[in-house]
């Protein structure tokens, strides 16, 4: 059970209420990741714009799953894991790709393969990643602004993984079908 007030549109501080509107839009929900954040506005907002951000950089949608989905199985997020497994069949990502990354096993393509890798040296090495590895990375066909997605990528899980371990998010009944 969450030890934090899931917020609804009644309960919402007043600057969170066109937010919840903006997850309304996206996801036909206010998921409760997104309820929780709702108690700062300014948090919740910052998380959107990550997410928004993120959508932006040079990635395509496999990619954008491979970077989100390797940094939630790493931190162990039960809530993000099955809520990204939703946004990557939203964004028409082959299912392969989805599977590999929570089974941990290997992804269809090298190229994911080497963004899935290049993702969790950063993480497990807090940025402090070998030659070899950028070397791989960008014969890969990746350039220096990947590097800077997977960044802002992470900022953006850093910020949904702990609060759902603070807060022991509950998963929102549109995810279950993606639960374990």
């Amino acid at each position: 059970m969450s030890k934090f007030k899931l917020h609804t549109m009644e309960s919402a501080p007043q600057g969170t209420k066109a937010l919840f509107e903006n997850s309304l839009k996206n996801f036909g929900m206010i998921p409760n990741l997104h309820a929780v954040l709702g108690e700062e506005p300014v948090v919740l907002e910052a998380y959107q714009q990550l997410h928004t951000l993120f959508q932006q950089t040079d990635f395509n949608a496999a990619e954008l799953t491979v970077v989100w989905q390797t940094i939630n199985v790493e931190h162990g997020c039960e809530y993000c894991v099955p809520a990204h497994s939703l946004i990557a069949d939203m964004m028409k990502v082959d299912p392969a790709v989805n599977e590999a990354l929570r089974n941990t096993t290997a992804l269809p393509t090298q190229k994911l393969q080497v963004l899935h890798d290049t993702t969790l040296a950063i993480v497990r090495e807090r940025g402090r990643i070998s030659d070899e590895q950028l070397e791989a990375f960008f014969a890969a066909g990746f350039e220096q602004k990947h590097l800077l997605g997977i960044i802002l990528g992470l900022s953006q899980k850093v910020m949904s993984n702990y609060v759902n371990y603070i807060a022991q998010t509950p998963l929102d009944e549109k995810f279950q079908a993606y639960a374990e």
